[in-house]
């Protein structure tokens, strides 16, 4: 008798390791599980799998899944104030191209190349209006043909923020009479003229965003020796200008980068 009782002994002996292990093995799985849950973004799914284990385990207290929150969003590329200056910039730029080529379109389209032309430049974006378009030699006052181009214009400025600076602009030859003493004067109140016809034309232009100069013949964009290049002298401009500027010191990124830092 006593030795059929020391074999049963050493059985339960022998298969005691079996509980701690399997209770090794279901905490592990719930650690596991737990880990995967927390790296994923989907908030639903991580709150029903946090019920879930809560009513299997019975947990007192809270869960680690009720403290666990969304994951956050994909790390933005580590950038200085430059870089992110560079990055803006760049959506900046692509804006004014945008707005750029709507307008080519419209010049295209209604043949007024030989009126109206765009060019981005480093201060921004230029559009330039020849005399011709606008106003009669030697006078401020618009032609009926200007209603071709000033609402086009006008809405296109207001589907943006930047600061908006018209100029006037004659040719070398003097101009002396009761209402114009010289050129300064014809510049300046043409710039001032047009960029009130604009303002009035449409509403959503915000006059905090304009002014208007004259600079007489003195920024040509071509000699003043023919008639022709004259004719391109006498122009109004509106500048679309940039309210940022590039850092050439800091290394350019990726588009997607640029991007990535605009969300």
């Amino acid at each position: 008798m006593a030795k059929k009782r020391g074999k049963k002994h050493e059985e339960e002996a022998s298969e005691a390791w079996l509980l701690p292990y399997s209770d090794l093995m279901t905490l592990l799985l719930a650690l596991f599980i737990a880990l995967f849950a927390i790296s994923q973004t989907d908030q639903t799914k991580l709150q029903a799998l946090a019920q879930a284990f809560t009513a299997a385990f019975n947990i007192g207290g809270p869960s680690i899944f009720e403290q666990a929150g969304p994951t956050a969003s994909p790390q933005r590329p580590l950038m200085s104030t430059e870089e992110e200056g560079n990055a803006a910039y760049l959506q900046e730029n692509e804006s004014l191209q945008d707005l750029q080529e709507q307008l080519d379109a419209y010049i295209a389209a209604n043949n007024l190349e030989d009126q109206l032309s765009t060019q981005l430049e480093e201060e921004g974006l230029m559009i330039r209006i020849k005399e011709r378009a606008l106003f009669p030699s030697g006078s401020a006052d618009l032609v009926p043909e200007s209603e071709r181009i000033g609402p086009v214009v006008a809405g296109l400025l207001a589907a943006v923020p930047e600061r908006v600076l018209i100029s006037g602009h004659t040719d070398t030859d003097p101009i002396n009479n009761a209402q114009f003493p010289s050129n300064w004067e014809l510049s300046s109140v043409r710039a001032m003229t047009f960029m009130k016809y604009l303002l009035a034309i449409n509403s959503d232009l915000n006059p905090a965003r304009f002014s208007a100069i004259g600079y007489g013949e003195y920024r040509p964009i071509a000699p003043n020796d023919t008639a022709e290049n004259k004719q391109k002298n006498r122009r109004v401009e509106i500048l679309i200008a940039r309210s940022l500027a590039f850092n050439p010191n800091e290394g350019l990124y990726s588009q997607s980068d640029a991007d990535l830092v605009a969300k």
